[in-house]
């Protein structure tokens, strides 16, 4: 029996993190915090139905097949996308009740991770490594 791993080809990936990144940026720059609701829709989207449309929409500018590039795990995707979708309504929900303080934090967060994962480190997946270390270490200790 084989299990096949669900994958979503790196530029795919890419695109997804920038539009993130454009968004929060174009948010700051404008002072309109609705532009936050276009990434957290599209990331509760993602999550909910497996159907996140910029990464679909992306898909349709690969110039290879999809198994030709560098493949992002779909699991840890997801992992990744829950982060940022919890910190873009933290943002989007703190800016409309006045709390800008809080909904930069949230904001240079979910931008800062998306922006060092496109430079190649990825601190979602290096949190789910850690937390998944720290959950065998316990489960060794206690059985």
């Amino acid at each position: 029996m084989t299990t096949e791993t669900r994958s979503i080809p790196q530029p795919v990936v890419r695109i997804n993190q920038w539009f993130i990144v454009i968004s929060v940026v174009s948010a700051w720059i404008t002072g309109f915090e609705w532009i936050l609701t276009l990434p957290l829709l599209a990331g509760l989207s993602g999550l909910l139905f497996s159907f996140n449309p910029v990464m679909k929409a992306a898909r349709f500018f690969l110039k290879k097949h999809p198994a030709e590039y560098i493949p992002e795990d779909f699991v840890q995707q997801q992992y990744n996308q829950k982060i940022a979708v919890i910190c873009l309504a933290g943002g989007l929900v703190s800016y409309l009740f006045g709390f800008a303080g809080l909904g930069h934090f949230f904001t240079i967060m979910v931008a800062l991770a998306a922006f060092v994962a496109i430079l190649g480190f990825c601190i979602g997946c290096f949190i789910r490594y850690q937390w998944s270390k720290f959950r065998a270490k316990n489960h060794a200790a206690n059985p």
